[in-house]
């Protein structure tokens, strides 16, 4: 099968192209937002192909997968010549918890014919209103980077994109409480204004984060950070704020989750010096991860839907 879509989320998209299908990625001179292409920082199959503009609108596609409102309005139709959802079959990834008020969480493609809807969490099902557009919910999955824990630096790390600017949303402000029971490092884009790393190739993050004692989620409001469900498959103990789908993502003995910051300090302090404890918590954070995020059952999940989308 054809599948044509942009480079958004990175580690989402990683797992994807490990499918059987060939994938079709837009690429502009610049690689921004409008054309990524393929990843810089993952070394993605041969089945992930970058086309320019020129090229994508004689190519014969059976599905298009959106992901962002600017995709479903202008995007898609100038880059392919179609209409999607009309004269191409279309899928809307929705990889975003939504903003606002809660009566007013109404999804852009809210009452659409030929279109589906898929969630990548059922917190995101939950709280968007979709109207009468068929949805599914369809969980991550990654390539499993396989136990990597050695936690011999007693130290937490955070993989946090854009810290700064998303500030209480990524829970920036509380990382300085979280600082004062041990060093902490924070891994991501623009994290250098933070004094953290940035532009690590994922196999650099992992070894990276994989030496820290503790990895900690401080995110207030995202659908569910992907690298909460690596560092879980890393084999790291989780200390996390109990909002959106994190309580539901990990398990209780994988470490610690609620939104009290004297129960959050508190783990961190007991894994910092017991590291014993530390890799008992993340060797039940892998097992979990392994089971409810496999590639397998991501990648099963979505080839059932796009067999019956392009059909």
């Amino acid at each position: 099968m054809n599948v044509f879509l942009w480079h958004v989320h990175g580690s989402w998209t990683t797992a994807l192209v490990q499918g059987t299908h060939t994938y079709y990625f837009p690429v502009v001179p610049d690689r921004g937002p409008d054309g990524r292409g393929r990843a810089q920082t993952w070394d993605w199959p041969q089945n992930a192909v970058e086309v320019d503009e020129g090229t994508a609108r004689g190519l014969d596609i059976d599905v298009v997968l959106l992901q962002r409102p600017v995709e479903l309005e202008t995007l898609a139709g100038r880059w392919l010549g179609r209409t999607v959802g009309v004269d191409v079959p279309a899928v809307y990834v929705e990889h975003n918890a939504p903003q606002g008020r809660v009566n007013e969480m109404h999804h852009p493609v809210r009452d659409r014919t030929g279109m589906t809807l898929v969630h990548v969490t059922h917190f995101n099902a939950l709280f968007w209103e979709a109207g009468s557009t068929p949805t599914r919910v369809i969980e991550h999955g990654i390539v499993d980077p396989g136990y990597r824990y050695r936690g011999t630096l007693r130290r937490t790390a955070a993989v946090i994109n854009e810290a700064t600017r998303r500030g209480r949303v990524t829970g920036t402000d509380l990382l300085g409480t979280f600082a004062m029971c041990a060093p902490l490092d924070v891994f991501g884009m623009d994290a250098s204004r933070l004094g953290g790393v940035e532009n690590l190739r994922q196999d650099e993050l992992y070894a990276a984060l994989s030496e820290r004692r503790v990895y900690l989620h401080p995110y207030r409001w995202t659908s569910l950070g992907l690298s909460l469900v690596e560092a879980m498959h890393l084999g790291m103990p989780i200390v996390a704020l109990a909002t959106t789908e994190a309580p539901d993502a990990i398990p209780r003995d994988a470490g610690a989750c609620s939104n009290r910051l004297d129960v959050l300090t508190e783990a961190l302090r007991h894994f910092h010096d017991d590291r014993a404890a530390a890799k008992r918590a993340g060797e039940c954070a892998r097992e979990h991860a392994r089971s409810r995020y496999s590639l397998e059952r991501f990648l099963s999940a979505w080839d059932g839907l796009l067999t019956e989308v392009a059909a």
